[in-house]
């Protein structure tokens, strides 16, 4: 049996279309009841972005909430790797992507635990400091770590956007696990780009730092709606 005590967090989530896109190639997945929760983004400029993504969504969905916290770490690392297989299987040749970033986050007591491929991220808003916990699966972040290049510099490069993994990019999945503990107010940001690119740093952990979870996530939801918003965005807050 899980250990998580019911509606000991909360939470809520959004997606929406981007103001340019024809479809939304976003999905969520929130599940308080289980301790799951999770975001995708299908891969741009490839087809089926949001088949992608949604397959990545429901199999989590759909795993059995048994075991403890490592025990439910490996299930959703198998089930991904298994959704990485289906997705190759589905393309139609070796330079046809069918894929999707994925970040999800499971929470047993006081323990946390992150997972993901891409650049969708998981943010945690903790004694008036917001912190990163996910890196980036990106050229730009490869630029950056491997060639000492800033932000400006690395995200000026042409292929800045392109992802170094993602589920269905390649015949193995990588996947970065990061665990941590919690602490009583603790508050969880997972979201696609369209929505920490509308953001400085400062300006996110503001729109995190007040409020229940569908208060916090209108304000981000808002905030983002009224700028560009080209690309989809899609935002799950959790809140301990």
């Amino acid at each position: 049996m899980s250990g998580v005590p019911p509606l000991r967090w909360r939470s809520a989530g959004h997606t929406r279309r981007g103001k340019d896109r024809s479809r939304n190639e976003d999905a969520l997945l929130d599940c308080p009841a289980r301790a799951c929760w999770a975001v995708a983004d299908g891969m741009g400029g490839h087809r089926a972005g949001d088949v992608a993504s949604q397959w990545v969504v429901n199999s989590l969905a759909s795993l059995a909430a048994h075991g403890d916290l490592d025990q439910r770490v490996g299930a959703v690392r198998r089930c991904l790797q298994e959704v990485n297989r289906q997705l190759r299987h589905t393309a139609q040749g070796p330079h046809d992507i069918i894929g999707s970033t994925v970040v999800a986050l499971l929470l047993e007591g006081d323990r946390a635990a992150c997972v993901w491929a891409g650049d969708s991220r998981c943010y945690l808003w903790r004694g008036q400091s917001l912190y990163q916990l996910s890196r980036d699966h990106s050229r730009m972040r490869q630029l950056m770590e491997e060639h000492q290049m800033n932000a400006q510099q690395a995200g000026s490069q042409p292929d800045a956007r392109a992802l170094t993994r993602a589920v269905g990019a390649r015949e193995r999945l990588h996947l970065e696990v990061l665990e941590l503990g919690t602490c009583p107010g603790d508050v969880f940001l997972l979201c696609s780009d369209g929505v920490y690119q509308a953001f400085d740093h400062g300006e996110l952990g503001l729109a995190l730092s007040l409020g229940t979870p569908q208060q916090i996530l209108n304000r981000v939801v808002e905030s983002v709606v009224r700028g560009a918003a080209r690309d989809d965005l899609t935002a799950v807050v959790i809140q301990r």
